[in-house]
């Protein structure tokens, strides 16, 4: 994992963001992308039509000022600087804190730019309003192939440190895994978490085990019993004491318009917790 991403505004919980980012990427010594988007008169959101109801309908945000690109700018230089980062407007070889204004929507951007990062960071919608931060979070998730890291707003004591899996045998939460190993690699604690029957086909909890041994990470299971998924990975998380969660973007359909399932859309607008989530 060397090449984080950041979509950057000057607000609190995107200065939030930068900092968790920046946490995490200094002992991978991994690059930091922070990019500043510009709303173009051409550009449109063009989400999935399954999820614009997530999207459309929600009041828009307040119109960034004029130079709120520099003052976005100045944000990202002072926290990268803060970590003994250097500041860049050019690609560098990693580590650097590498500075970009592009014009567009975050469809497109993720669409181009995701796929060329190793993660994506961005801030959880606010309960009221917050369209803008909808679009980016589901752009990110939805466009951009690699796994996003969904944050709460409010700075969080650690994140990455103790680890939790929501394990379902599927190949989304697989591919979560793996895109999260050198998070997993660097954690003081991992735990897979699972609820009911493992009756599925597809690799039970002890088989990830095992494939996390293979890749030096230790880990323990925790087995649940509850009616309801959300209620047991969240009891789990708190048992655990974990302060990350990661998981695949479960959906019903497997179609390129997804409809996300119950979990995904909690895990996504409603838990308080900072979630790794990826979804192909």
């Amino acid at each position: 994992m060397k090449v984080i991403c950041v979509p950057v505004v000057n607000r609190p919980e995107c200065a939030v963001a930068l900092e968790t980012a920046f946490k995490l990427a200094k002992p991978l010594s991994a690059a930091i992308m922070g990019y500043h988007l510009r709303a173009h008169s051409d550009s449109e959101i063009s989400l999935p039509e399954a999820v614009s109801s997530l999207v459309n309908g929600e009041q828009d945000d307040v119109h960034e000022p004029t130079g709120d690109q520099q003052s976005a700018s100045d944000l990202f230089a002072q926290v990268a600087e803060s970590f003994g980062y250097a500041f860049s407007k050019k690609a560098a070889p990693a580590p650097v804190a590498w500075w970009q204004a592009r014009t567009g929507s975050p469809d497109k951007l993720f669409s181009i730019v995701g796929p060329v990062t190793d993660m994506i960071v961005v801030s959880r919608p606010g309960q009221s309003g917050g369209k803008t931060a909808r679009q980016f979070m589901l752009s990110a998730l939805l466009n951009s192939g690699k796994p996003t890291l969904v944050l709460p707003q409010q700075p969080q004591s650690s994140v990455g440190k103790k680890i939790c899996i929501a394990w379902n045998q599927s190949p989304e939460a697989a591919r979560a895994v793996t895109a999260a190993m050198p998070m997993l690699q660097q954690a003081e604690q991992v735990t897979i978490i699972t609820n009911g029957q493992q009756d599925r086909v597809g690799p039970k909890a002890r088989h990830l085990q095992h494939y996390l041994t293979l890749n030096g990470v230790d880990s323990t299971h925790l087995a649940c019993r509850e009616s309801q998924d959300i209620q047991a990975l969240l009891s789990a998380y708190e048992q655990s004491q974990s302060d990350l969660m990661v998981m695949g973007a479960y959906s019903r359909s497997r179609l390129r318009q997804v409809i996300f399932g119950g979990v995904t859309e909690h895990m996504l607008f409603k838990a308080d917790v900072p979630v790794l989530m990826m979804h192909s």
